[in-house]
């Protein structure tokens, strides 16, 4: 399995290998560069190793800070998976990790934020000591050296009635690191799963703390109170040499270590790691606010059962791909709110479409408005994700767990076109289809669909080729009884379709072994749009079920991501 699992994820492991590796060297580089170098003897004297922890802890946060946005490029990951789209399979699926890999960044920055916070409070406390200090010990003698001149200071804390908090509050590192730090814990604790899903404007708008974030970052570092001696007055005064002396040193003193140290700050350089980003992602919303400004026309709009709204729409130079999706903004709700859909319309079409179930606020809120006049709609898109790879396989399994299902809308309509037209890129033999619902009244207009394909195949003599299981995972006794009833008759009681209702979940073990069976030289392309817990249980099945041996049956899991 370990095997299986380095074939289809090498690309994710050598990234995140050199991720790993990258925040590692950084850490491990400086943490020894500021332990150990003499330009920093003086003030480690001050801050023992806290100052080594600060400074690589703030190297890996500028390096993590640098590649947050990245992922987040939905344009950019666009134009590489169209780049890429001669390279493997298992090049162009590693971008639909992106918002794992996201993820794992900001994890790393709250865990670095945690460190750096944590050593300069420690660096504050022994500036605050040293400052107070009056042994004549070294601390207190480079303490006072701000009495010398302006150049001279070392401790940026220069009254014994300065606080902690003082200093967190009023300078110009303490205010934006307070500011950063609050940012950042607001964004990771709006963006769970549970929030997402059930306040999405509030992940969304806590979200564009971003903004803060980078602002503060830039300007953290530039008052400079972490400080290092000068090249010119290590070459006078030498701290190896000259150290003892700033201790014992008398009125009349000729000695060449009689001068003062000087010292000079650590250039503000933050900046110089998230520019090249930022811009990046400048032209990213640029390119979004533009191709959202191009007019969509609405040409039909659909009130299906158990309120989901179906919209088709028309827009200059859309051009989609199967199980893509897009971005839409109703400007009459909320001007700044974009919301993700999966498209339920096959490229074949001369529309787009997708289908807004009430999950929401906003969704709640679309769906009212169109039931009273037909606002103004803006799109950005489309995105692609792991189901354009469908026509790649010989085999495909799809499986759609509730709303999940919207994806293979699409694939199920285009694949039913590229039959019509006897496409001879169309590389699948066979597809299995699995939808698992807790009441199947919400999908109502995909039972739909689905009798419309069952019935077209059946008259094209290519009944075969679709065989769909669905799965009812929750229902009360009125529906068992009705089933019971009609056990015999031709069609299924619960959605009129003539698969008949499985009621429980799916033994994944045995569909597999069946497909393998079935297909024993094929590669079989999993696709799935659903909760996590199945994933890993696909997953598991995929890795089980894979042959080693190359001319055997192969599983690919694919995942859609949003």
């Amino acid at each position: 399995t370990m095997g299986n699992w380095l074939v289809n994820h090498w690309f994710s492991a050598a990234v995140l290998a050199a991720w790993l590796g990258i925040n590692i060297f950084l850490f491990t580089y400086y943490f020894l560069f500021f332990d150990r170098d003499e330009q920093y003897f003086y003030t480690r004297a001050i801050l023992g190793s806290a100052l080594a922890w600060a400074r690589a802890s703030a190297k890996c946060l500028n390096f993590n800070s640098m590649l947050i946005l990245l992922p987040v490029c939905r344009n950019l990951l666009s134009f590489l998976r169209g780049t890429c789209s001669c390279c493997r399979r298992t090049l162009r699926k590693q971008l639909d990790h992106n918002l794992t890999f996201h993820k794992l960044v900001a994890y790393a920055l709250a865990l670095l934020t945690a460190v750096h916070t944590i050593a300069h409070l420690f660096n504050l406390e022994r500036y605050n000591q040293s400052q107070q200090a009056t042994d004549g010990s070294l601390p207190a003698v480079l303490s006072k050296m701000h009495l010398q001149g302006s150049n001279k200071w070392l401790n940026p804390i220069h009254s014994n009635q300065t606080t902690v908090e003082y200093v967190a509050f009023t300078t110009i590192p303490g205010l934006t690191g307070v500011i950063i730090t609050l940012a950042l814990i607001l964004m990771v604790t709006s963006s769970t799963e549970f929030i997402r899903r059930n306040y999405f404007e509030l992940f969304w708008y806590t979200h564009h703390l971003f903004l803060v974030y980078f602002a503060g970052l830039v300007i953290h570092g530039i008052a400079g109170l972490v400080r290092g001696q000068t090249e010119q007055s290590m070459a006078e005064v030498h701290p190896y040499h000259c150290a003892e002396y700033l201790t014992q040193r008398d009125q009349n003193c000729t000695h060449s270590c009689c001068k003062d140290p000087e010292f000079g700050s650590i250039p503000a350089e933050s900046w110089k790691w998230v520019l090249a980003p930022i811009i990046l992602y400048v032209f990213e919303r640029i390119l979004r606010v533009w191709r959202a400004r191009q007019k969509v026309v609405i040409t039909k709009v659909v009130m299906h059962p158990a309120r989901v709204l179906e919209l088709q729409m028309q827009k200059k130079g859309f051009c989609m791909e199967v199980g893509q999706y897009i971005f839409v903004n109703c400007p009459a709700i909320s001007p700044l709110e974009w919301h993700p859909f999966t498209l339920t319309s096959a490229p074949e079409e001369d529309f787009f479409s997708i289908h807004v179930r009430a999950a929401g606020d906003w969704t709640e809120r679309l769906i009212d408005t169109f039931q009273l006049e037909t606002p103004r709609i803006e799109v950005d898109g489309p995105f692609g994700t792991a189901s354009e790879d469908v026509f790649q396989y010989e085999v495909a399994m799809l499986v759609g767990a509730g709303i999940g299902v919207t994806p293979f809308a699409s694939i199920l309509k285009s694949i039913w076109y590229k039959f019509q037209q006897a496409d001879q890129a169309l590389k699948t033999k066979k597809i299995y289809f699995y939808w698992l619902c807790r009441d199947t009244g919400a999908f109502a207009w995909f039972n739909d669909l689905l009798a419309s394909l069952e019935q077209k195949m059946a008259e094209s003599g290519k009944a075969d080729f679709l065989t769909y299981r669905l799965f009812l995972t929750g229902w009360d006794t009125s529906i068992a009884n009705n089933v019971a009833l009609h056990f015999d008759t031709a069609t299924d009681t619960v959605t009129g379709l003539r698969h008949k209702t499985i009621f429980g979940r799916p033994m994944w073990n045995m569909e597999f072994a069946t497909v393998a069976a079935a297909h024993p030289r094929s590669v079989v392309g999993v696709f799935l749009c659903g909760p996590e817990a199945l994933a890993k249980s696909l997953q598991k099945s995929c890795h089980q079920h894979s042959s080693l041996d190359p001319r055997k049956v192969k599983f690919y899991f694919n995942k859609e991501n949003f």
